[in-house]
């Protein structure tokens, strides 16, 4: 009877294991961008609680899902924008916008003051559903 050899598993890929790991594994030319996307987010909610999940950067406000953002090689991504993405649709004309997600292209400045506008209103809403 033949013995069958088995291949040794792959080793799991470690990924980051905090936030600032997160931005220090993202390209040199991308850290800057996520740095003041990061700060902006916490400037704007600042209660909230700041983790990785899902692979990307995500924050919760009083247990809720606030919004996640992450990197690729073309854009950034801000994730959970609610129902800002379908009441501002104009304004977000100028970006890739799909259920809830609105892509930023990595040779473009993030919008500051649109994210925190993002960030506010999904408060919002947070503070809505907890008081229904």
């Amino acid at each position: 009877m033949a013995t069958r050899t088995t291949k040794p598993r792959a080793a799991k890929l470690a990924g980051p294991k905090s936030v600032g790991e997160y931005l220090a594994a993202a390209p040199k030319d991308k850290r800057a961008a996520l740095t003041k996307l990061r700060k902006t987010i916490k400037a704007a909610a600042p209660k909230a609680t700041e983790s990785l999940s899902y692979g990307i950067v995500g924050y919760k406000q009083d247990g809720a899902r606030l919004v996640y953002f992450g990197y690729w090689k073309a854009h950034y991504a801000l994730y959970a924008a609610g129902s800002f993405t379908d009441t501002h649709a104009a304004e977000l004309k100028a970006y890739d916008v799909r259920k809830g997600t609105i892509r930023f292209p990595a040779d473009r400045p993030i919008p500051d003051r649109l994210v925190r506008r993002i960030v506010k209103a999904r408060l919002a809403e947070i503070e809505k559903d907890r008081l229904t």
